[in-house]
């Protein structure tokens, strides 16, 4: 099972970067996948999810209207787009597969984790 994260980087407050998460494909197709970010000294939340055919989405408050999930079925990818990033969006994002098909935002239902990718947001 391998999920590698790419893209993070360092960027200004109002600036975008776009994440990517490439999975071998066995791992990927029929899946739901999901991005989650963790924060210095803060515990890992949920970011965005999309569920195995890229018809459903769903994200976290922080993120509706600025961040956009997407999946790419014939390259085996996934990504994020940021947009409009806060200094408070400073964080390690991870990619992850569920366990099931649909878009979900609950971290027990996700069984492979990506190694993450940093992405820090200067004022």
């Amino acid at each position: 099972v391998q999920l590698q994260a790419s893209g993070g980087g360092l960027v200004q407050a109002g600036g975008s970067l776009r994440l990517s998460c490439a999975a071998s494909g066995r791992i990927f197709s029929g899946y739901g996948m999901g991005w989650f970010r963790q924060a210095p000294g803060k515990e890992r939340e949920f970011v965005a999810a999309i569920n195995y055919n890229g018809g459903s989405t769903d994200y976290a408050d922080s993120a509706k209207g600025r961040f956009t999930i997407s999946r790419d079925r014939a390259k085996n990818t996934v990504y994020l787009q940021m947009n409009s990033l806060k200094v408070e969006d400073t964080a390690v994002y991870y990619c992850a597969r569920a366990t099931r098909s649909g878009a979900t935002s609950v971290q027990d239902e996700y069984g492979a984790w990506g190694q993450g990718t940093l992405v820090t947001v200067s004022s």
